[in-house]
């Protein structure tokens, strides 16, 4: 599994951007993160568990948290921060990054739940 060799978190544009050692760069905004957190507060605690979130068009991360050599904790400014983003997620997250946003934007919609993205 490739891992990280550099972690950049642009406040500005609230995108977090990481590079693998296999070559590959992903882009991830700060929505996309939180909502796809690994945690049960947003997975729940088994398939069919997973909590839609909603408002997080405007969230940022404050902080990015080294755990070991296998995973990064992010902080965001609606004080979530428990779930562990380990290199195989974000790996995972990056690589199918169009597919889950879209599915996201789905549910969304599907909820009633207007978002600046389906206008």
């Amino acid at each position: 599994m490739p891992r990280p060799t550099n972690i950049n978190l642009h406040q500005k544009s609230r995108i977090l951007e990481i590079e693998f050692d296999d070559g590959k760069t992903f882009k991830y905004t700060c929505e996309f993160l939180r909502v796809h957190s690994p945690s049960a507060e947003v997975q729940g605690h088994g398939p069919g568990e997973e909590k839609l979130q909603v408002g997080k068009e405007d969230i940022a991360i404050t902080a990015v948290e080294p755990i070991g050599l296998y995973a990064i904790k992010l902080v965001f400014d609606d004080s979530h921060d428990s779930g562990l983003f380990s290199w195989t997620y974000l790996y995972e997250l990056g690589t199918n990054y169009d597919a889950k946003w879209k599915n996201y934007l789905q549910r969304l919609k599907d909820a009633g739940v207007k978002h600046k993205a389906l206008q």
